[in-house]
């Protein structure tokens, strides 16, 4: 007794509706494994080409990023070359200026003062800021003391005086200030019992 078996979609679809006794041999789910395996491995280059896309993708920003820093930080160690170049400029005209207080020059002054303010501006401009020493706690990082007078009028560690100003360059030292600082006075005589 041999059923006549009408072909599933399944099988059409497979192209086994030609011979039925084929159709029962080979399982129903093999055409579709069959059919999904290019289908799964198409996904899977898909996936992994869509995760070196983005990988790449990541590795372009963070270089483009990386160039952007250096390029700011080359700008940055320029203008600090040229502002720590000027600083015998600057302290020149500062010479210059404390030095001459003749009413006869009165209008030179007037244009080496014009002439410093500028420098100062643009040098300001460029991130320079000067260390403020004269009666400040002395500190190692912002001043070089040259001398330590002895007194009693300033407290111990405390800037008496500076003889060179200090410059900061974008928070950072470019020089240091030259400064007296005072230390309290040692007691000659001590008492002797």
């Amino acid at each position: 007794m041999t059923s006549h078996k009408h072909p599933k979609p399944e099988d059409v679809a497979a192209g086994s509706h030609a011979d039925p006794a084929a159709a029962e041999a080979v399982p129903l789910a093999a055409p579709d494994l069959a059919s999904l395996d290019p289908l799964q491995k198409l996904l899977a280059e898909k996936k992994e080409l869509m995760d070196t896309l983005v990988r790449r993708q990541a590795d372009f920003e963070n270089y483009r990023k990386r160039i952007e820093k250096e390029r700011h930080q080359d700008r940055h160690r320029g203008a600090e070359h040229l502002a720590e170049s000027l600083l015998p400029v600057l302290d020149a005209f500062d010479r210059a200026l404390a030095s001459q207080d003749d009413p006869s020059t009165a209008d030179f002054r007037k244009g080496f003062e014009l002439i410093r303010r500028q420098l100062w501006d643009a040098l300001v401009k460029q991130g320079l800021e000067r260390v403020e020493s004269a009666g400040k706690e002395f500190n190692p990082h912002l001043h070089h003391a040259i001398e330590r007078v002895e007194t009693a009028e300033y407290p111990d560690g405390v800037v008496i005086e500076e003889l060179q100003p200090g410059y900061l360059f974008h928070g950072r030292v470019l020089r240091p200030a030259m400064v007296r600082v005072a230390t309290q006075p040692a007691h000659a005589g001590k008492r002797e019992n």
